[in-house]
């Protein structure tokens, strides 16, 4: 299921039969659909606001299941059935009453939700004669109206007074959640912060799932012993690598225990998806984004001769957008200058595979690359511990920074030391270690106990030609 604001898909597929059975799809404009499933469940000579107040149950019945993709998390390529026994009938091929068209035109793109909550209202409905069901009554919405309600009191009426109806909502093209490539320790993205807030709201149904806690959008230890536990409960590789299959069955559990099929459907608040957007790096701009990308670029830029290495000054000038292009002519990328989603992770790649090549030798030399992984409260790693030690050897100069014991553990005091870091030298006290806090930390301990005459990734050893 994706973790942001809802919109309404161009097209919608439809199953022409029950979930299971072996039937066609057809896949139609979404106004098109609440114009037929309308057509087909009331009639056009309702009082407009019954059928006003219809439509928009139809159309949030009819989100919920894009939305929360009921049936493609369950392996079906569909995304709704015809089948009044789980969805609303749908005629393929119907004549659609002229009222109706017209006001399904209006309204296509309005919802209902429950206050506070932004996805869709799974608004079950029956139609109050030959079947009753606790959500709204299709015909009892007609007397409703005839005594002068408005949509929005007939709704309340069957759903309770804590709900909106959003309208204007965008129209955009729907695609599978899944987006296209595994997610794996080290990646920082939105899709990630999609399963961290997925897998937080699993693990309150299975403890053995831990908590990440703060859903970042960092894959990191925290995020990979969760992701190996939920594959571990449901019988899947325990690779802590989010591929396709892990992807669509956390979305399928995180819908399953939301209970998002029943009327009382929890719903994501607007603080779960407010997104850490990843945005296009390019000249001009400044800050610790444009550090992070040049402390990447000056490490690549050590090993790999064809890539320009850049100062880590957190401003993108001509040195920096130079060397972007020159990495994204050895890689074979549009040669622009702008730091991209392909151009990161090209960069990224490069990076943690020099990582990964250089042995975690501290006797040779104790000031090591980043690790590619962000350090926060509740990490265990041997990078911790190297931290730890930096920051307790750094305190020496700058006593306003504690010491901390090499324990590996990123506990409450850790994170102390690492905001009186942060405070002391500019950056936001957040007592979360990226990659230009690592750096800033590395460099000063580099500068204390070896003198200023290079940075600690200057040193690669050989060259990559």
């Amino acid at each position: 299921m994706p973790v942001g604001e809802p919109f309404i898909p161009r097209d919608i597929t439809v199953h022409l039969g029950r979930p299971e059975e072996t039937a066609n799809n057809v896949t139609v404009s979404f106004p098109d659909y609440i114009k037929n499933v309308v057509s087909s469940e009331i009639y056009p000579t309702w009082p407009e606001n019954a059928i006003r107040a219809n439509i928009y149950v139809i159309v949030s019945f009819a989100l919920n299941r894009v939305y929360t993709e009921w049936y493609r998390s369950r392996g079906y390529p569909f995304d709704i059935t015809n089948s009044t026994q789980f969805d609303q009938k749908y005629i393929y091929g119907r004549e659609i009453f002229e009222n109706v068209g017209q006001l399904v035109d209006e309204l296509f793109n309005s919802y209902v939700r429950r206050q506070g909550n932004v996805e869709p209202l799974f608004t079950a409905f029956c139609n109050g004669t030959t079947v009753t069901c606790d959500g709204l009554s299709q015909w009892g919405t007609v007397p409703l109206a005839q005594q002068g309600m408005t949509p929005y009191e007939i709704l309340t009426t069957f759903y309770g007074s804590d709900i909106d109806i959003v309208t204007n909502v965008p129209v955009m093209t729907n695609t599978p959640s899944y987006p296209g490539f595994d997610l794996r320790l080290g990646l920082s993205d939105d899709p990630v912060r999609t399963i961290q807030v997925q897998l937080n709201r699993i693990s309150r149904n299975y403890p053995a799932i831990p908590k990440i806690g703060e859903a970042a959008g960092d894959f990191d230890y925290i995020t990979q012993d969760a992701v190996i536990a939920f594959q571990e409960i449901f019988g899947l590789p325990a690779t802590g690598i989010v591929n396709e299959a892990t992807w669509y069955r956390i979305s399928y559990i995180f819908t399953s225990v939301k209970n998002l099929a029943e009327l009382n459907s929890e719903g994501l608040t607007q603080q779960d998806i407010e997104l850490t957007h990843t945005e296009d790096l390019h000249f001009g701009m400044q800050g610790k984004n444009i550090r992070a990308l040049q402390y990447h670029l000056a490490v690549v830029g050590a090993y790999y001769a064809a890539i320009q290495p850049v100062e880590i000054t957190g401003y993108f000038g001509e040195q920096t957008e130079t060397s972007v292009k020159s990495l994204q002519q050895a890689f074979g990328l549009p040669v622009t200058g702008v730091v991209d989603f392909s151009t990161w992770n090209a960069l990224y790649d490069a990076y943690t595979g020099i990582v990964e090549s250089i042995p975690l030798d501290t006797s040779v030399n104790d000031v090591v690359l980043y690790p590619g992984v962000v350090l926060r409260e509740g990490t265990t790693s041997e990078y911790v511990r190297l931290m730890q030690q930096y920051l307790t050897y750094i305190h020496g100069t700058y006593p306003e920074i504690p010491t901390v014991n090499a324990t590996g553990y990123f506990g409450p005091m850790t994170k102390a030391s690492v905001m009186a870091f942060q405070e002391l030298f500019g950056y936001p006290k957040t007592g979360v270690v990226g990659t230009a806090v690592w750096n800033a930390i590395t460099s000063l301990y580099s500068d204390l106990k070896y003198g200023y005459d290079k940075q600690p990734y200057q040193a690669p050893g050989y060259t990559i030609t």
